[in-house]
Formats: C-alpha cells, structure tokens, sequence
C-alpha cells in the first residue's frame, strides 16, 4: 500500500501564457459569451446571432447592406444567415422602397412572437453575466468595447 505522505500528485500543467493577440482574446471572449445567450435563447429555438438580426429588423425596416453594416457583418454573411429566418416565416424580404434592386429586412407577426418569448431568456444570459462580471467591470468593458469599435471604423 502507498504511504501517502511521501507520495506526490504529479504538478497541474502550468497555464498557458496569456496570448499577445487581440483578436484572439476578443474571440475567445465572444465565444465564451455567446455559449451563455445560446444555452438560454435555445429554449426558444434561436442562437444569440438570429435573436440579434431579429431585434435589429423588429425596429424598423431597413435593407440588407444598412443591416449588415448597423450589425457589423459582411453583407454575403448577412444573406446568408438570413435564409433560415425566411425559412421558418420569422422576416420577409422585400423591394426597397428606395431601389427596387434592394432588398428590405422586415420582421413578420411570427418573428414579433418569438423575440416576445426569446426576451426573458436573453435577459437571463444578460443577467448572468452582468453578475458574473460585476456592474463596474461591464460598464467597463462596454466603454472600451465602444471606443474600439469606433477608432476601428474610421476607415
């Protein structure tokens, strides 16, 4: 039988070194987010990206392009991403009212629905991770977060 106090427990692997890279920990802290909206938002049958193309085309109805831009992607990402909404009869796309070559986002009464029952669970995630974070360290990171997006889009 093993005397237990000369034996020793191999040493936990050191932690990885912090990475220089922001785009790497901005990633990394977007997926850890995301995978908190997910679990809750799943309840109502969406992820985090079609509960926010939902709300944001719930506003008002505006065009592909300004959608993507107002949300940060690449249109072709965008349009892609919008096909199953318009399968599951969440949005419509129609002609712009400006250019008929244009197509325009609107939220039909069955997205209106699901963003009603999705909204407690996002604020669930949200809550969860305000309390994680503390109210200072979010009032925080949204600071910085703001600033950054904005130096980042003066090109």
């Amino acid at each position: 039988m093993p005397d237990t106090d000369t034996d020793t427990a191999p040493a936990p692997a050191p932690a990885p070194a912090p990475s220089l890279c922001t785009c790497f920990r901005l990633r990394k802290l977007s997926r850890l987010v995301t995978q908190r909206y997910d679990r809750e938002l799943a309840a109502a049958g969406i992820n985090l990206n079609q509960y926010s193309i939902l709300r944001r085309a719930a506003r008002t109805p505006q065009t592909v392009g300004a959608l993507a831009r107002e949300l940060g992607m690449d249109r072709t990402t965008l349009s892609r991403d919008l096909k199953p909404l318009v399968a599951a009869g969440w949005i419509e796309l129609t002609s712009s009212e400006d250019d008929a070559r244009a197509k325009q986002v609107r939220i039909k009464p069955a997205g209106k629905r699901l963003l009603e029952r999705a909204q407690p669970l996002w604020r669930r995630a949200q809550n969860e991770i305000d309390a994680r974070l503390g109210a200072a360290g979010v009032n925080a990171l949204h600071t910085h977060l703001d600033r950054a997006m904005a130096r980042m889009e003066l090109e």
